[in-house]
């Protein structure tokens, strides 16, 4: 139901009593609030982040890549808490001045590299070790699968799950717009796995990589904190036979583990990781 009672302005102005569950660190502002300094470990990859979709992204991509072979992909990551407000320092600003994770800090060479955006994080790593982004006539197919996930995920996130999660007041109408939008999304990769074993085509790329944290909690039937799957699950079979494929994989289990620091069994959380001994202990 809209609320009959309000007239958008013609000016906008912040009113941060009205923001929701993120409403004491939401601003309409960019920059560092804080003068903080990261930590850094020893190895040429720091990771700052945490176990959001976008997150888990980074992790389960240098998991993959350690799984392949690729000894140099060792790396750190360390935990932003964005309740928080862990963005805003200073030194997470440097790294990513959207002040969102995961950002990276790649040291391998001969001066550091910034990297943020989830996306953009997973292409640079690609291209580094030459792993989960092909380069022949198939890059274009992967690519594209790649940013249609990158600019879906809003759609579900800050859309569908800021107005059915978050949202001080549940409005029909928000609620609807942005259910339909992801149901939608759904039935893009549902069509797209009946014809292909993963999104790129016929091997496991950075598309699936991107994509596969979106949906899988919605497979699963837990998301946004509630057993809950919000949507008929049985509608996408195909998008459930690809979601058990990959949760299956070990990379992808100790990937989502990283940077978690919430629920009751201290056995699926991991504050930091730092080598593959972490995991000893770990539910994987």
């Amino acid at each position: 139901m809209a609320d009959p009672t309000y007239t958008p302005p013609e000016v906008w102005t912040h009113d941060a009593e009205n923001g929701g569950r993120f409403a004491s660190i939401n601003r309409p502002t960019a920059g560092a609030r804080e003068q903080k300094e990261l930590p850094v470990g020893e190895h040429d990859f720091q990771l700052y982040s945490l176990a959001t979709p976008n997150g888990v992204k980074a992790t389960i991509m240098f998991e993959e890549l350690l799984d392949a072979g690729h000894a140099e992909a060792e790396y750190d990551a360390w935990t932003i808490t964005i309740g928080e407000g862990d963005q805003f320092g200073s030194g997470f600003v440097a790294i990513n001045p959207n002040s969102k994770i995961p950002a990276l800090l790649d040291r391998s060479g001969s001066e550091p590299v910034r990297v943020f955006e989830s996306g953009a994080i997973l292409m640079h790593l690609a291209e580094k070790f030459g792993a989960f982004l092909p380069t022949d006539h198939t890059r274009a197919e992967v690519l594209s699968w790649l940013f249609w996930q990158v600019g879906s995920a809003p759609f579900i996130g800050g859309g569908f799950g800021h107005f059915y999660a978050y949202a001080p007041e549940k409005y029909e109408y928000p609620i609807n717009r942005y259910a339909m939008e992801t149901k939608r999304l759904f039935d893009v990769a549902d069509r797209r796995l009946a014809e292909s074993e993963y999104l790129g085509g016929a091997d496991y790329t950075v598309a699936d990589i991107a994509t596969f944290p979106w949906l899988a909690p919605f497979v699963s039937g837990k998301i946004y904190g509630e057993a809950k799957t919000f949507l008929s699950i049985d509608e996408y079979e195909h998008v459930g036979r690809w979601v058990k494929q990959i949760a299956a994989r070990p990379a992808v289990r100790r990937g989502r583990l990283v940077n978690k620091v919430w629920g009751d069994d201290e056995a699926e959380q991991m504050r930091e990781r730092h080598s593959a001994a972490d995991f000893e202990g770990k539910k994987i």
